[in-house]
């Protein structure tokens, strides 16, 4: 093997285990419960696009606006992110997985809301390391009662215009 074969190999290596890195922390974050900018610079590119069970938005601003009131709807969270297969090309990748989310509502209920679905996920490299671009959740199937949504949490896109497809 010559040394840029190596070079190559080595830069695969720590693009994927930099990017499993970004989407566990990403997980975990959402069991943290710190939703403000740090956390949204720390995640996502500005001009991301999420395409959420609570509907889709566009742009960073939007999104931590959406994921900080979604996740005021739960008590307590656990979001486990499994079996990702990684696509890297150059400065841009690709990660589809699984989710399973566990939700305690806050509605004072004690009911427990767990879903389950597929992730497809966009990925840039930026001078801060990899930042996600683009994502959406697919949700297979759901098991309890689920929040009741505020009115105003249409499922039409929020902020920013919508990507070209």
């Amino acid at each position: 093997m010559d040394t840029e074969e190596m070079r190559r190999q080595v830069r695969s290596l720590t693009d994927r285990a930099e990017i499993t890195d970004l989407l566990d922390r990403y997980l975990r974050s959402l069991d943290d419960g710190v939703f403000d900018e740090e956390w949204a610079r720390a995640f996502h590119a500005e001009d991301v696009t999420a395409d959420m069970p609570v509907g889709v938005v566009h742009g960073r601003d939007a999104l931590l606006a959406r994921v900080g009131r979604a996740m005021a709807l739960f008590d307590r969270t656990v979001h486990l992110g499994t079996n990702a297969v990684i696509e890297i090309d150059g400065a841009r990748a690709r990660a589809r997985g699984a989710q399973l989310s566990t939700h305690v509502l806050a509605d004072g209920s004690g009911g427990v809301f767990v879903s389950a679905g597929h992730t497809e996920t966009e990925l840039v490299r930026t001078d801060e390391g990899w930042r996600i671009s683009a994502s959406a959740l697919r949700v297979v199937w759901t098991q309890g009662p689920p929040p009741r949504l505020p009115d105003d949490f249409a499922h039409a896109p929020v902020g920013g215009t919508a990507p070209a497809s």
